[in-house]
């Protein structure tokens, strides 16, 4: 894992890239951050960013300096506390709103990249579009701004650490709003036909998640043991789904962990389209979608377009993955 500075040295200058969102905002802006490391060979990469997702900010070796900012949900984080001189360059990744190029424009940069203002006088500035992928946004954001950026550049790789349940179906039920949970019956009933059809399942959740998790366990007949919910690092996290058979989840943080990891993957969606949020064009993931007008994925209660998903549905997904998977890796063995 390659490691961060907690500030820039001062010894060059530095990038400042703001992105404090969460890891799925993180894990989708990989590939623009390696367009900026590799656009300024000769600079200090910093990126501005929650100080909770320090780990997967050095596991993905795109900057050398982790600027810690506030806890501070989706919002605009204050950059106040910036130690150096002002930054040679600001990139603003973390929206369209004058809010956050005004934070940066605040520090006194020698330049300032972004959606809300662009450069004047830019021959051809960047325009924000509602109906556009999350990766390919900020890679073409970049390449207006003449700094190459391959949105296909997603892959980060797995940490040395051993997994806790090395070539798991992986259940992950939880997301950061319920708007983005799928009901903890429907994975229950997916998790005891997959363990009945002779696959190893266990249930992955983050802090807070530990009750939804068991749930999920208890209805389908899972051993306790098989519930990794609050406890993993995400360095452990991570090492799981890097080396599960599949993962299951909503739109959130760990279905990016499977897609940086080329681990096989089936996504639920709802509220929010695959096109703006999906995973990349490749056979090892599923994203499973009932199209309809977008709706609010921060909002209390699960989207209509979510619940309109089977659990016949993921099932069938899920086994179809598994023996496209299982025929994978009988082919490599015979070649």
């Amino acid at each position: 894992m390659a490691e961060t500075r907690p500030a820039p040295s001062g010894d060059r200058p530095a990038v400042l890239v703001l992105r404090a969102l969460g890891l799925g905002d993180l894990l989708a802006a990989v590939p623009a951050l390696r367009g900026v490391r590799r656009a300024f060979p000769e600079y200090e990469t910093v990126l501005a960013a929650p100080g909770s997702l320090a780990a997967a900010v050095r596991a993905t070796g795109t900057v050398d300096v982790h600027f810690a900012t506030p806890e501070n949900g989706r919002q605009v984080p204050s950059l106040d506390h910036w130690p150096g001189p002002p930054p040679a360059v600001a990139i603003d990744l973390h929206g369209n709103g004058p809010l956050s190029h005004d934070a940066l424009a605040a520090l006194g940069p020698g330049r300032t990249l972004s959606f809300a203002r662009p450069e004047a006088d830019h021959p051809a500035p960047p325009r924000w579009r509602r109906d556009e992928h999350e990766r390919l946004r900020w890679c073409r954001f970049l390449t207006a701004y003449g700094i190459p950026a391959d949105p296909a550049d997603v892959r980060v790789p797995p940490p040395a650490l051993p997994s806790p349940a090395p070539g798991a179906v992986v259940l992950h039920p939880g997301a950061d709003a319920p708007a983005r949970r799928w009901p903890a019956e429907r994975h229950a009933a997916v998790a005891a036909a997959l363990r009945d059809a002779g696959h190893r399942v266990v249930v992955s959740g983050g802090p807070g998640e530990e009750e939804l998790c068991a749930e999920v366990a208890r209805r389908a007949g899972l051993d306790p043991a098989d519930v990794l919910a609050g406890t993993l690092t995400f360095d452990g996290l991570s090492a799981l789904v890097a080396r599960a058979t599949l993962l299951i989840s909503g739109d959130t943080g760990p279905a990016h962990l499977a897609f940086a990891h080329g681990t096989r993957s089936v996504t639920l969606f709802g509220p929010v389209a695959p096109s703006l949020w999906g995973p990349p064009p490749d056979r090892r993931h599923t994203a499973l979608w009932h199209p309809g007008p977008p709706g609010d994925p921060h909002a209390a209660t699960p989207d209509p377009l979510l619940l309109r998903i089977t659990a016949d549905e993921v099932l069938g997904s899920a086994l179809a993955a598994l023996h496209r998977g299982g025929a994978a890796k009988e082919a490599a063995g015979h070649g």
